[in-house]
């Protein structure tokens, strides 16, 4: 079960990284060039209070107690598309969600999501991920408390 859980929650991350990344990262970047006030401008206040939960998200998974599936997956799917990005980056672009059929807001989250793969932040973080799995100390599953443990006792002389 516990696995299963972390499934679910590798999904939501890996999402949460690609899209929430990739948008917040579009704005920021929107932010420097256009030398705006973040004061001033409340999407790029949202986009780095969106880049402050995905630091948390990330660093809950990577220290938490839950299951190494839950890194396992969105580590996979960044490392997978760099691997992509590596070998044909036209075919790496093709797969961001950009162009005239996409909802604005997506189309610039796959904009930035293509900055970040181009800048190795992707790689970087599917690195940073994948780490976890390794440990054999995190697969393994908590001891319950409800178990007796067996208790060799010496029995005792009179």
């Amino acid at each position: 079960m516990r696995h299963i859980f972390g499934l679910l929650v590798g999904v939501v991350v890996a999402a949460a990284l690609l899209f929430g990344g990739g948008w917040a990262s579009r704005e920021s970047l929107r932010g420097m060039v256009q030398n705006i006030d973040p004061l001033k401008d409340t999407r790029i206040l949202i986009a780095l209070g969106i880049m402050l939960v995905l630091g948390l998200l990330l660093g809950l998974v990577l220290s938490g107690r839950i299951s190494p599936v839950a890194t396992f997956i969105p580590s996979m799917v960044l490392l997978a598309w760099t691997v992509v990005y590596v070998i044909d980056v036209s075919r790496a672009a093709a797969l961001a969600p950009i162009g005239a059929s996409v909802q604005k807001e997506i189309a610039e989250a796959g904009e930035g999501m293509l900055t970040l793969l181009g800048n190795g932040v992707y790689g970087m973080l599917g690195i940073a991920l994948f780490v976890p799995v390794l440990m054999p100390s995190r697969w393994a599953a908590r001891p319950r408390e409800d178990e007796d443990e067996y208790e060799e006792t010496q029995p005792e002389y009179y």
